[in-house]
């Protein structure tokens, strides 16, 4: 599967973009739009987000935190579920041991801050991507690898955005630091969802997944959250 069919760039040392000198709106948003093309995504993030993140930032590095306790959640879930499958357990393995030193890397950006960590409502975004996975098997396994896939790629587009934004050297510095691992991430997902379904057939599934996850970000939620 290659970028031009809709899948990602499967390398392992994909960085992100170099962010445009200046104040420049334009390449700020061609930036915005490479990234999401890069990873499968279908829609770039919009610069209502990051009026969101200028008002809220404290609650949308909280629930980033959030975020990385999920991620590690979904990555155990799958692993029980699909445990014969040996190459899904390893990569399992290897993404909750990630998932959850980002959620520790997070928590001490936090503390360094002065920010309590607390309990967040959760935006509509990943409730309204799994009401799209299929009920039956083998659909139903490749479409738990795709959302996740995807919600890993939002989440990277969403990084990139945030460090490109922000005039925080530290924040900003943070945040190009996880892009890395974070499309890896969506590149595992996607390359293991071919383990369950002919390659064609998840690149158009993706394709589908990648359309929907496009129009419920670009809805958006009135609370200031990640996948807000």
């Amino acid at each position: 599967m290659t970028p031009e069919d809709g899948g990602p760039r499967d390398n392992p040392g994909m960085m992100p973009p170099s962010a445009p000198r200046g104040n420049d709106p334009a390449r700020h948003v061609r930036l915005r739009e490479t990234v999401a093309t890069m990873l499968s995504l279908q829609s770039p993030t919009a610069a209502r987000w990051l009026s969101q993140v200028d008002a809220h930032l404290d609650e949308v590095l909280i629930d980033h935190a959030h975020c990385e306790k999920k991620a590690a959640g979904v990555a155990m879930n799958l692993l029980f579920s699909y445990v014969d499958h040996v190459d899904l357990a390893r990569s399992m393995t290897e993404i909750v041991n990630e998932e959850l030193e980002h959620f520790r890397l997070v928590l001490d950006l936090l503390q360094r801050r002065e920010i309590p960590f607390r309990k967040l409502s959760p935006s509509s975004y990943g409730a309204r991507l799994h009401e799209l996975i299929r009920k039956d098997e083998p659909g139903r396994a490749v479409d738990r690898l795709l959302v996740a896939g995807l919600i890993e790629a939002r989440s990277c587009e969403r990084f990139s955005a945030l460090a490109d934004h922000v005039a925080d050297e530290e924040l900003a510095a943070f945040y190009r630091s996880l892009f890395e691992s974070e499309a890896r991430h969506h590149s595992t997902y996607v390359r293991l969802a071919c383990d369950f379904m002919p390659e064609d057939a998840v690149r158009d599934r993706l394709r589908t997944l990648a359309a929907a996850e496009a129009a419920i970000i670009d809805r958006g939620d009135p609370v200031a959250r990640m996948h807000s």
